[in-house]
C-alpha cells in the first residue's frame, strides 16, 4: 500500500474521544450540543475557542446529595391508598357501583334462568355434536380431500385419508375416557348429598346455556348507568385543554404534542381522580381556571365535576379535578356543629366547609376577622351565621351584631346574642352607629386589662389568651361583632364615621379578642370602603358578579391569581365559593344549616350557657342612650330662651344631667346622636355659657329642636 494512502487511512480511522469532545463541545459559545445524528470531529472539537468563565452549571458540579435529592422515585403505593381518606373514597366507589351491577343483575334474574333453560339443551346437543365432529377428524381435512380428488390426485387422497384415520383412532379414545369420566360423575352426584347437584346444576348449565345461545343474544343484559363518570386520561386532558378556546395553547400542541405535560402521573385523589398539568410556556393556569366552562364542555361533563385550580410549583402548572360525579350529585355530610357531642373552642380551629372532594375545612374565629360577600342567592347569609352558631357553642363568647336586611335570618340566635338589631331604618342603622363606636372604646378598655395582665405575665405576647377568656372578672371574653347586609349602613349619613372607626376596631381588635365578621352582597368601594376590605385576613367570596367585586372580596389581583368567585352560580351552587385566608386558597362549599337545626343548635347553647352561668341580658348589657331622649334631654338642659346654642355647651349640660350616659361626650358624638332627626348641626352665633363674648360654633337652633319632637310624638301617636 503506499504511504500517502496509508497515511490517510490511518487519519480515517483515528479514533475520537467522545467524553472529551463533549465536554469541549459543552465549553463553546452558547454550550451548544450537536443532535444525535451530528457528526464530531476531532479538529472542530479541538480548535473550538474555550467558554469565557467556563462551563455553568455542569452537571459534574452538582454534589451527589443535591442529586439524590432531585431523583423521584415513584411511591410504593398509590396515591389513593397512602391516606385512610383515599381508602375510604375508593371503596365506597367501586361498592357503590358492585352493589348497583349486583342489584341490576338481581332484578333480571328470572329472565335470565329462563334463558339459561331455554339455550342449555341446545348447548348440550351443540356440544355432543361438536365432540363427535373432533373425534372424527374432518376439520380441515375433508377439504383437502376433496380439492384432491376434483384434481384427480389419488395420492395425495391417500396421504391425507391415512392422516385423518390416525388422529381420529386416539381423538376416539379420548372422546372415550371423557364420556366414561361424565358417567362417573353422574353416578357420583346421583349417590352424593343433594348440594352436590344442585352445584353441579349451577357450574355446568349456565356453561351449556352460552354454549347454545347465539353470538348475537348474550344470556345477561348489559348494565346501563350512564355517563355518571369518565376516566380522566391523558388524551382526554390534552384534548379538553385544546378546546378552550385559548390560541397559545392551540399553537403550542400543534408544533409540539408534548407542549401539555404531566409531571405527576393522573391518580385518584378522594372521590375523584387528579391530573397535574404543565400548560406550555407562557400559558397561566388562571387563564385555563377562567375557563372552567369551556374545560367542562371540551371533556362533556357537568361544571360541578370539573374543578380546576392552580398548583404549587409555578403559575403554568394546573391542578384539574374531576370527580366521579357531580357535587350537587356528591352528598355533603351532615354539619359536624349539629352532633350533641361536639365541643367548641374559638382558640381552636372548628369544622366550616368541604372541598369538592368532601375533605373537611376547618375556620377559626380568634385573632381574626371575617368578610363575606356574594350576590342575592350565593348562600352568604348562612355562611356567616355557620360562624354565630359555632361561637354559640363556646359559653365563653359574647356575640352582638346587627342584621340590616330586616328578614330576621340571625333571630334563631336571639336566645344567646347580647345585642341584636334588625332593619334598616334610620334608629336601627344610628343603634348601630352606636355600636361601632362603642366598640371602639371596648378596644380601648381591652388594651388597658391586657396591660395590667401583661404586667402580672398573663399575658405574655400582650393579646387575649385561653386563660384570660376564662378568667372571672377579667372583662376579656372573645366578642364576636357582626354586621349583615353592611352596605346599608356605609351608603347611609352614618357611613363615612362608620367606616373609619370600624377600620380602626379592625387593627386593634385581632389581639383583644374583638372578632368583626361582614357580609356584604354590594362589594364596591362606597358600600365596603377598602380601609376595611384591606385590613380583613380571612375572606370567603361566594357568588359575584365580575372581577371588580371579586376582587374587592378576595383582595388586589386574586382574579388574576385564579381566585375566581365569578364561576360559581347562585341559587343552583348556594354555599360555594374561594376561601382565603385559611392554608391554601380554594374552592369550598359551606356547611348548610337550615334554621330548623339551627334551633337546635341554639338550644344546646344556651344550655351549655345556662350551666356556665353566661347567659347574656337581652337586648344589651351596657347603656346606650336611647335616641329619641336626647331630644328630651336637650330640651331639659336648653339654656333659657336662647335661639341657638353650641354643641359643646349642650354637653357639658347632658354629661351633667347624665353623668352614667352623656360622659365622655363631645360635639362630633352628639352630632352622629342627632343623624336619625330633622336636626340641621351647623355653624350657629350664640355666646359661651360663662357669658363671654358671642361668636360662631358648631350648634343647632331651638325651632329644628322642637320641631323635631313635635314630628316624634306625631309618629308615636300615630297621627
Amino acid at each position: 500500500m503506499p504511504a500517502a494512502e496509508s497515511a490517510d487511512a490511518d487519519a480515517a480511522a483515528e479514533v475520537v474521544d467522545l467524553d472529551t469532545a463533549r465536554a469541549r463541545r459543552a465549553a463553546a459559545p452558547g454550550g451548544e450540543v450537536p443532535d444525535d445524528d451530528e457528526t464530531v470531529d476531532a479538529e472542530t472539537v479541538d480548535d473550538a475557542p474555550p467558554a469565557e468563565g467556563g462551563p455553568v452549571d455542569a452537571a459534574g458540579d452538582i454534589p451527589s446529595e443535591v442529586l439524590a435529592r432531585r431523583r423521584e422515585r415513584r411511591p410504593i403505593l398509590a396515591e389513593w391508598a397512602r391516606s385512610w381518606r383515599g381508602v375510604r373514597a375508593a371503596a365506597k366507589h367501586q361498592g357503590k357501583d358492585a352493589g348497583y351491577v349486583l342489584a341490576y343483575h338481581a332484578v333480571r334474574s328470572p329472565k335470565y334462568a329462563a334463558k339459561t333453560a331455554l339455550w342449555a339443551p341446545i348447548g348440550l346437543v351443540r356440544g355432543i355434536a361438536q365432540a363427535l365432529h373432533w373425534a372424527s377428524a374432518e376439520e380441515g381435512n375433508w377439504h383437502l380431500r376433496q380439492t384432491a380428488a376434483q384434481r384427480g390426485e389419488a395420492d395425495v387422497w391417500l396421504k391425507l385419508d391415512a392422516r385423518r384415520q390416525r388422529q381420529t383412532t386416539w381423538r376416539w379414545w379420548v372422546l372415550a375416557l371423557a364420556t366414561a369420566g361424565i358417567v362417573t360423575g353422574l353416578i357420583v352426584l346421583a349417590l352424593g348429598p343433594p348440594w352436590w347437584r344442585w352445584l353441579a346444576a349451577l357450574t355446568v348449565v349456565p356453561f351449556l346455556a352460552t354454549r347454545g345461545r347465539p353470538a348475537d343474544k348474550p344470556i345477561t343484559d348489559r348494565v346501563s348507568e350512564g355517563t355518571r363518570y369518565r376516566k380522566l386520561t391523558a388524551v382526554l386532558v390534552r384534548r379538553a385543554l385544546t378546546s378552550v378556546q385559548m390560541a397559545a395553547i392551540t399553537s403550542a400542541v400543534a408544533k409540539d404534542p408534548k407542549a401539555i405535560s404531566f409531571p405527576v402521573d393522573i391518580h385518584r385523589d378522594g372521590p375523584g381522580h387528579l391530573a397535574i398539568v404543565d400548560l406550555p410556556y407562557g400559558v397561566e393556569a388562571a387563564e385555563v381556571v377562567a375557563r372552567r366552562g369551556k374545560l367542562a364542555s371540551a371533556m362533556r361533563l357537568p361544571l360541578d365535576q370539573v374543578w380546576p385550580e392552580t398548583a404549587p410549583g409555578h403559575t403554568g402548572r394546573l391542578a384539574l379535578w374531576v370527580g366521579y360525579e357531580p357535587a350537587s350529585a356528591m352528598k355533603q355530610p351532615p354539619c359536624p356543629l349539629l352532633n350533641d357531642g361536639l365541643k367548641v373552642d374559638l382558640f381552636q380551629p372548628f369544622p366550616f366547609a368541604t372541598t369538592p372532594k368532601l375533605d373537611q375545612i376547618m375556620a377559626e374565629l380568634m385573632y381574626r376577622n371575617w368578610l363575606f360577600g356574594g350576590q342575592p342567592g350565593s348562600g352568604k347569609t348562612f355562611a356567616l351565621r355557620l360562624l354565630l352558631l359555632a361561637a354559640a357553642l363556646d359559653p365563653r363568647a359574647e356575640i352582638r351584631g346587627y342584621e340590616l336586611k330586616g328578614v330576621g335570618d340571625f333571630a334563631v340566635l336571639e336566645p344567646v346574642m347580647a345585642e341584636y338589631g334588625n332593619g334598616f331604618d334610620d334608629e336601627t342603622l344610628a343603634r348601630a352607629f352606636a355600636f361601632i363606636q362603642w366598640l371602639y372604646e371596648e378596644c380601648r378598655r381591652r388594651s388597658q386589662r391586657i396591660a395590667h395582665y401583661a404586667r402580672l405575665g398573663k399575658a405574655p405576647e400582650n393579646k387575649v389568651t385561653p386563660e384570660l377568656a376564662s378568667l372571672k372578672g377579667s372583662g376579656l371574653r372573645p366578642l364576636v361583632a357582626w354586621f349583615d347586609e353592611l352596605q346599608e349602613l356605609m351608603t347611609s349619613k352614618f357611613g363615612k364615621e362608620a367606616g373609619e372607626i370600624l377600620e380602626k376596631v379592625i387593627k386593634l381588635g385581632r389581639a383583644l379578642g374583638v372578632i368583626i365578621v361582614i357580609g356584604t352582597q354590594i362589594p364596591d368601594k362606597d358600600s365596603l370602603p377598602t380601609g376595611i376590605s384591606r385590613n380583613v385576613n380571612s375572606r370567603f367570596c361566594l357568588s359575584v358578579a365580575d372581577q371588580t367585586a371579586n376582587d374587592m372580596i378576595l383582595g388586589t389581583s386574586a382574579y388574576k391569581q385564579g381566585l375566581r368567585a365569578t364561576v360559581f352560580q347562585p341559587v343552583s351552587e348556594a354555599g360555594w365559593g374561594v376561601l382565603r385566608g385559611l392554608g391554601k386558597p380554594q374552592s369550598v362549599r359551606s356547611f348548610y344549616v337550615d334554621t330548623t337545626a339551627a334551633g337546635r343548635i341554639v338550644a344546646r347553647a344556651v344550655a351549655l350557657r345556662t350551666k356556665a352561668g353566661n347567659i347574656p341580658t337581652f337586648p344589651t348589657d351596657r347603656d346606650v342612650a336611647p335616641q329619641h331622649h336626647v331630644l328630651d334631654d336637650l330640651a331639659r338642659v336648653w339654656p333659657g330662651d336662647d335661639k341657638s346654642v353650641w354643641n359643646e355647651t349642650l354637653c357639658a349640660a347632658l354629661v351633667e344631667l347624665r353623668p352614667d350616659v352623656y360622659g365622655g361626650w363631645g360635639s362630633a358624638q352628639l352630632t352622629a346622636a342627632l343623624k336619625p332627626f330633622p336636626i340641621k348641626v351647623g355653624d350657629v352665633w350664640a355666646k359661651p355659657a360663662d357669658g363671654g363674648k358671642a361668636t360662631t360654633k358648631r350648634g343647632i337652633v331651638h325651632t329644628d329642636l322642637t320641631a323635631a319632637i313635635t314630628e316624634r310624638d306625631r309618629k308615636r301617636s300615630g297621627g
